[in-house]
């Protein structure tokens, strides 16, 4: 009974966090504060009056359905999350996309405008300014590409203080720019390298297991496995494929579905041999832990501030000066 209490002390220290939960084919929404996964899972099913018959419940993401079942993960998202809540047997669906999303928009416009998309963007900078680390490449351009005077009136900031935002922001995107050129000339290299041994060595390579298992994956091309089709969208195989590193292009939502996918799966689905789609897996495990590590580093340095009450603009670890090309 002791260390059952004490998770329970702990879990009620815990700083709590806005989350809103729905069902499935629901749109009435519900405001839930929970301190961790395992208690929102615990409200969800009280407040949705899901039956005891009908759990375990899943609890995913309404935006694009990624499965939250992490704590770390959960302790990344920002306020005011939207949650669905899935019973027993029950997967979310594309076709429930357009009630999810309906609800995230408070003007009742499309979420996919190009409006709309950098005012939720924004919102997300002023949760939690750490959510940089967690954009994708395309979510950075665009709060780049926003007038200063509009997102400093979203914002309630002034034009300087978004000066220096979109300047991180930018510095953000260079770097990440710089390690997937560094990567690919890597990738270049070692693969010169496979080359010319390959030609000195006048060994038959080709007919070792790893060529073996090239041959299985191509002859089974034509029957791509279905996890990979269900799981992962055609904009993220197109990344995957068209990407000379991928896993710096996408948010950290696209890399937790990518890990989740089956090795095998993968492969097939991106007509690839079995240690490529590893490969890209560990690639995509390194990014992920990289940019939570990031993360938890600037909450330590947010709770050493006692005092501050407005965004540490322009006080972003490594990233405060302009780096000068």
């Amino acid at each position: 009974r002791a260390p059952r209490s004490a998770g329970r002390a702990a879990a009620m220290a815990a700083p709590l966090k806005r989350c809103l939960l729905r069902r499935r084919d629901g749109r009435e929404q519900h405001g839930v504060a929970a301190s961790c996964l395992r208690e929102l899972r615990d409200k969800a099913s009280v407040i949705l009056a899901i039956d005891k018959a009908r759990e375990p419940i899943t609890l995913v993401l309404a935006e694009d359905g990624t499965i939250v079942d992490d704590e770390d993960y959960f302790l990344c998202l920002p306020a005011n999350t939207k949650f669905v809540a899935l019973a027993k047997n029950e997967k979310w669906s594309s076709k429930s996309l357009d009630s999810g999303t309906a609800w995230l928009s408070e003007s009742g416009d499309e979420v996919d405008s190009a409006a709309e998309k950098w005012k939720q963007l924004a919102r997300q900078l002023k949760d939690d300014l750490s959510n940089i680390i967690l954009m994708s490449e395309e979510d950075l351009q665009v709060l780049i590409d926003v007038p200063h005077s509009d997102l400093a009136e979203e914002l309630a900031q002034s034009q300087t203080k978004i000066q220096v935002l979109q300047d991180t922001l930018q510095q953000v995107l260079d770097r990440r720019e710089e390690e997937r050129q560094s990567r690919q000339l890597l990738e270049l290299y070692l693969e010169a390298l496979k080359n010319e041994d390959s030609i000195l060595s006048k060994v038959a390579e080709s007919e070792t297991v790893p060529r073996k298992e090239m041959d299985v994956v191509d002859t089974g091309t034509s029957s791509t496995g279905p996890s990979a089709k269900m799981a992962l969208s055609n904009q993220i195989l197109a990344a995957l494929k068209e990407k000379p590193a991928p896993e710096l292009c996408l948010d950290s939502q696209d890399l937790e579905l990518i890990l989740k996918e089956d090795t095998q799966d993968l492969a097939l689905a991106l007509r690839w041999d079995k240690q490529k789609a590893e490969a890209l897996q560990q690639a995509c495990e390194q990014e992920l832990s990289k940019r939570l590590q990031q993360v938890q580093t600037l909450h330590s340095l947010r709770s050493m501030s006692k005092g501050k009450k407005t965004l540490p603009w322009g006080d972003y670890p490594g990233l405060s000066s302009k780096r000068k090309k």
